[in-house]
Formats: C-alpha cells, structure tokens, sequence
C-alpha cells in the first residue's frame, strides 16, 4: 500500500517513529538502527510495510531497503512476528543477520530480548533452506555457483538474503578479490556497489 513515506520527523519514541507527510503524522514501528538516524524536526525517508492481521494494522519504517527487506523475511519465519523481527534488527545490522543465517550462528540472534534458541534455530533453518533454494533455481548472471570460491558463494547467499536478485549480485561482485578479502568485507563492498 505505502512504498516509503518522506517528511519530517515529528516524534521518536523507543521503537517508534513519527512522519510528518503534509500535516498527517504516521506512527512507524521501527529498528534502534533507523531510529539512531533520524532527528526530531528533519526531513527523512522510511522504507514502509503494512501489517495487516487480526484486530491488527501496524505500518513499520525502516530506513534502508535492505532493513525492510530483511524484516519482511523474518516475519515470513513461521513464528516470528513483527515484534521480534525488530528485535532482532535493532541489535544488528542486515548484513550482520544475514552472515548468522549463512553461517549458523544462532548465539548472534539470541542475543534480541524475547528470541530464545529455538526460534533462532527456525529462523536459520528456514531462512538457509529458502536461500539455498533461490541459489539452485537461479544461476549466477549466467555463471554457475561453482566458478565463486566457498567466501564469495557464502557473500552472495548473504546479499540473497537482504534480498538482493542473482543478477545484482553477480554484477556487484565483479573485480572484488573474494580470496584475499573477510566475509565481511565482501558483503560491505558488494553493498556499496549496488547502493551507489
């Protein structure tokens, strides 16, 4: 219904933030991340979804569209919510919650208050299958996953999970050495590649 929201911010509370749209404030649901680069009184633009349920219509903000992205996945998990989505995004980063789900690391998701083992544990198990899935169907931008080393294959099913299409990522890893370089900072380059 809503793709983003552009004007000031008129309100920010824990968890909430108010955009002011031409004299109507809407209430965003929202990360710690996007709430720490908003200020009250300053122009802003949220990334939005509408969450429509029983008795329930929450609109929610986020300030990139790999946020949005990311807390549109976690509420696909059977058992995650909206709450506990943004829990899980205000102690990390997209890109930190993507290198749990690739690597496994369950200890990265519960650290989000109210996520405990077992929904950490669905959450990389359903999530790594899905990516997993979307690897197999989809070749590379025509190259197999085999021609990526073992960090570049683990990079680009990050970026797959911040939502990113094959194509994307295959372009945005052109002229990164996946050998030399961390994880990490292959998913950094690739993500500074595709913002621009």
């Amino acid at each position: 219904m809503f793709y983003y929201l552009d004007g000031t911010v008129a309100e920010l509370q824990p968890y909430l933030a108010v955009i002011d749209c031409g004299g109507v404030g809407y209430a965003c649901m929202t990360t710690n991340n996007t709430l720490s680069a908003l200020k009250k009184g300053q122009r802003a633009r949220l990334y939005t979804y509408l969450h429509v349920g029983e008795n329930v219509f929450g609109l929610y903000g986020f300030q990139t569209q790999s946020e949005l992205n990311s807390f549109k996945m976690l509420i696909g998990v059977s058992g995650v919510g909206p709450k506990a989505a943004l829990a899980i995004l205000s102690v990390g980063t997209p890109e930190t919650l993507a290198m749990a789900i690739v690597t496994g690391d369950e200890k990265a998701l519960t650290v989000a208050p109210g996520i405990g083992k077992k929904i950490a544990q669905r959450i990389i198990l359903e999530l790594k299958d899905k990516i997993a899935k979307e690897q197999s169907a989809v070749p590379m931008g025509g190259v197999s996953a085999g021609a990526f080393s073992t960090k570049a294959t683990e990079a680009a099913a990050a970026l797959a999970v911040l939502g990113y299409s094959s194509q994307e990522v295959s372009a945005a890893m052109k002229g990164i050495d996946a050998e030399s370089l961390p994880l990490e900072e292959i998913i950094r380059a690739c993500l500074k590649k595709m913002v621009k």
